[in-house]
């Protein structure tokens, strides 16, 4: 059973994500939302003509492909100029999040999945559901960009009802 849904029953208090919108949340609860995936590492392509993005296993040369967490996080903007930070405005305007991320969910209105590690309480269950990206990727680090199109993929995309990749 789910942790919130338990919270439900128990009369207990509901769960953070369920009670405050993303705005309003502290640096710790926004930061807790992350579940460890690493899909939003991914290189993308956006098409200039259409606006149409597609995923890449292609993931930044910070990412750590086993704990699918940035190997320099607090400074990653320094390394990576281009690295996109999430705020309740980026998330706003961002298309390409993938739907099982947890700043799309709250923001949309939705509940997180079973495996998120703020439900589960386990950070291991993003990556034996399936929905992160361990294991999938090849660092950027001397791929040219023209080459990109080589290493286009589809499943960070890909998740079936029950939360797990499709």
């Amino acid at each position: 059973m789910k942790q919130d849904v338990v919270a439900d029953i128990a009369g207990d208090e509901l769960p953070f994500w369920r009670t405050k919108t993303l705005a309003e949340m502290s640096d710790g609860e926004w930061e807790s939302l992350c579940d460890g995936c690493g899909l939003c590492c991914l290189n993308k392509l956006e098409d200039w003509d259409t606006g149409e993005i597609v995923w890449t296993s292609i993931r930044c040369q910070l990412l750590d492909d086993e704990s699918c967490r940035c190997k320099d996080y607090e400074n990653r903007q320094a390394t990576v100029p281009d690295c996109i930070r999430l705020t309740v405005k980026s998330v706003s305007e961002i298309s390409w999040l993938p739907p099982t991320c947890a700043y799309r969910l709250v923001r949309d209105g939705e509940d997180l999945y079973w495996w998120h590690p703020l439900v589960s309480g386990d950070p291991e269950t993003v990556h034996l559901a399936g929905i992160s990206a361990r294991g999938r990727t090849v660092s950027e680090e001397g791929i040219d960009v023209e080459d990109f199109e080589d290493y286009l993929v589809t499943w960070p995309l890909e998740v079936g009802k029950d939360g797990r990749r499709a």
